[in-house]
């Protein structure tokens, strides 16, 4: 059954917040016990954030679908599994809520609320990183929500933390996040003048996977009905 669209917003709001709440604060950890060696930090953040998608995918999944990113919504609403009239609801509350948690981290490490980031990420490398990021996430869903949804948690947790890795962005693929990790001066950082270009190459990335996929599965759009642990969607 489909839970009422307030429901859905807060579970996007809270899942988001948590999200970037991990992000940022694993970071933070991370780069006070590695004595600065970076791989390590990067190794701490990328588990991190792996293990908490997978915790708030199969949390929230059942109630909103679990898109805890703006571009996520926009494709699932390409392929009508969310009504256009719930997309804005829906990407307000992730930015809302990866902004909250980019505050309740800083609170938890006892750093200032909001710090706005100097961490420069910007060049054509970082950006097409970033497309390339965002393709790979939006591939995932798409190929694990037609034969194999109950894993689809599993492997977005693994390709994030993967991507962490093989890309030189380490891995953003969402814009609500990129925004709120501009509000932190801290490991997870971006500047707030690299945001834009990170977005737009989310957004295309996302796009480019999305209708690639109508290709592949020809049937898409229905299993897009059932896509991101299968909310209904009437």
């Amino acid at each position: 059954m489909k839970h009422p669209l307030a429901r859905r917003v807060a579970a996007e709001f809270l899942g988001t917040g948590f999200l970037v709440a991990a992000v940022v604060g694993s970071g933070v950890m991370g780069e006070r016990l590695s004595n600065g060696n970076v791989a390590l930090a990067l190794l701490c953040n990328s588990i991190a954030t792996g293990a908490v998608l997978v915790a708030l995918i199969l949390t929230f999944g059942s109630v909103s679908g679990a898109h805890f990113n703006p571009v996520v919504t926009l494709s699932d609403a390409i392929e009508k599994g969310i009504h256009w009239n719930e997309v804005p609801a829906y990407i307000a509350a992730q930015v809302l809520g990866g902004i909250c948690g980019t505050v309740a981290a800083h609170l938890m490490f006892g750093l200032p609320v909001v710090s706005i980031s100097h961490h420069h990420r910007s060049g054509v490398a970082q950006v097409f990183s970033e497309f390339i990021a965002t393709f790979g996430l939006l591939s995932v869903i798409w190929g694990c929500s037609r034969l194999q949804s109950t894993a689809m948690p599993f492997a977005v947790g693994a390709y994030i933390t993967a991507a962490y890795w093989f890309t030189a962005s380490t891995s953003f693929a969402n814009p609500a996040a990129t925004i709120s990790r501009s509000l932190s001066d801290t490991f997870a950082g971006i500047r707030p003048q690299n945001v834009l270009p990170f977005i737009l190459a989310q957004t295309l990335g996302g796009l480019a996977a999305t209708f690639a996929f109508r290709s592949l599965v020809p049937d898409l759009s229905v299993q897009a009905k059932k896509v991101l642990l299968r909310h209904s969607v009437e």
